[in-house]
């Protein structure tokens, strides 16, 4: 990796990282500034702050706002996000002021491919609800009528959205031999390879036993599992959302749950992280998740990695390698 010529050059993390990402950018000859803090730095001393560096290295809950990238230009030069959404980030704003923004697409795609089966199957199969009953040391033995769940193998899988990690659940169906329906704007000929069917969102919803989310938060989607959206989902089925929060009305589906319309949901993702919806916690039929889809040591590594190369790039005059 070639080293930046100009050693002033300097790059702000303003939250924990992996290593990976430091290391990359110390070696090309940054100064890095890291806030090892877990607490996060309030939006007023960020403003403060973000406009003595070259480039940042951000996150999801980074509040990347016209305000915030004014206050961050003409100096900063690249905001390389360590995620593949961006939602955070005012892109038109960037584009305006000359910021080039980058995230980490790819890197994570088996990874939340993974999260999401896992939150298909503790849905169906009520893991979360008889772990906490067995912790609180409510178990009596076994009984032929405890903590029915419902079959995944064989049923239907709903997917919204088909693109890496969409694709990347859908191969995995394939061993739980699941016929995969899809929603998405064109046809996707590496869904079709795997003999999944593109239908319209309504048939979609009608005829699915699971219903995942694998959408882009924009303005196109969101809200786009609205109240009436859940209402056509099938009588008995579980709904799952590793993408974002604001892709769902979280009113909506806890009414849905809370009635029995629907048998049950996982969650990694909620509207207004860190905060959610508390009457989540009231429904033992969802599974709750804190936005851990590409928690591994292995993906967290690589999207740090990644993030910090596309700095490097940048600030050494070539084009980054994962622009928004």
């Amino acid at each position: 990796m070639p080293n930046v010529s100009a050693h002033s050059l300097s790059v702000l993390i303003p939250r924990p990282v992996p290593e990976a990402a430091i290391t990359r950018l110390k070696s090309a000859g940054l100064a890095v500034k890291v806030r090892w803090r877990p607490q996060a730095l309030s939006p007023r001393r960020l403003r403060e702050i973000i406009g003595r560096f070259d480039a940042v290295l951000s996150q999801i809950a980074d509040p990347l706002d016209e305000a915030m990238l004014e206050a961050a230009a003409p100096r900063c030069r690249v905001i390389a996000q360590c995620a593949v959404g961006y939602d955070n980030i005012d892109i038109a704003a960037a584009r305006r002021l000359g910021i080039v923004i980058t995230n980490t697409p790819d890197v994570l795609t088996e990874a939340v491919a993974d999260l999401t089966w896992a939150l298909i199957l503790s849905a169906a199969r009520r893991t979360g609800e008889s772990e906490r009953v067995l912790r609180a040391g409510g178990w009596r033995g076994w009984h032929m009528l405890d903590f029915l769940g419902a079959d995944v193998f064989g049923k239907t899988l709903g997917l919204v959205g088909a693109g890496r990690i969409g694709t990347a659940v859908a191969r995995r169906a394939a061993g739980f031999n699941m016929p995969v329906l899809y929603w998405a704007r064109a046809d996707k000929p590496d869904m079709d390879a795997l003999g999944a069917r593109r239908v319209e969102l309504n048939d979609l919803l009608a005829r699915s036993d699971f219903v995942s989310l694998q959408l882009s938060l924009n303005d196109g989607t969101r809200g786009i599992i609205d109240a009436a959206a859940i209402r056509r989902m099938k009588k008995g089925a579980y709904f799952i959302n590793a993408s974002r929060g604001a892709l769902v009305d979280e009113d909506a589906l806890i009414d849905a749950l809370r009635s029995g319309r629907l048998a049950g949901a996982g969650l990694d993702v909620y509207r207004t992280e860190p905060n959610f919806n508390r009457a989540f916690l009231d429904l033992p039929n969802v599974v709750l998740l804190p936005h851990i889809g590409s928690a591994t040591l292995e993906t967290r590594d690589r999207m740090a990695a990644l993030a910090a190369d596309n700095i490097v790039a940048v600030l050494n005059g070539r084009p980054p390698l994962t622009p928004v």
